[in-house]
């Protein structure tokens, strides 16, 4: 009977282990979802970041052509012609 007993008394030990290890495990995947969602945060505002200093790029470098800079004078007259396209289709749709 004793020899039950100690085995009983092992495979309690084990579980409570077992159930200490799940829980450590568990605030370890709590901890880990955490620091993701915060990563995931951090690298959308980066990418609008980046987003926003790209338009902000562009911008200026149409502003640099137009006062007069060779570089990249093409890329500002392609801008300005399809500006003007689109005005010329929204009058184009009034018009009907």
């Amino acid at each position: 009977m004793s020899e039950i007993s100690e085995t009983v008394r092992v495979l309690e030990a084990s579980i409570g282990k077992l159930f200490q290890r799940l829980e450590s495990l568990e605030r370890t995947a709590g901890e880990l979802r955490r620091e993701l969602e915060a990563a995931t945060a951090t690298i959308d505002r980066q990418y609008a970041e980046s987003e926003a200093l790209k338009k902000q790029y562009e911008t200026l470098k149409i502003a640099h052509s137009l006062l007069g800079s060779d570089e990249n004078k093409r890329d500002t007259k392609l801008k300005i012609n399809a500006l003007i396209r689109e005005i010329d289709y929204c009058i184009a749709q009034l018009s009907d």
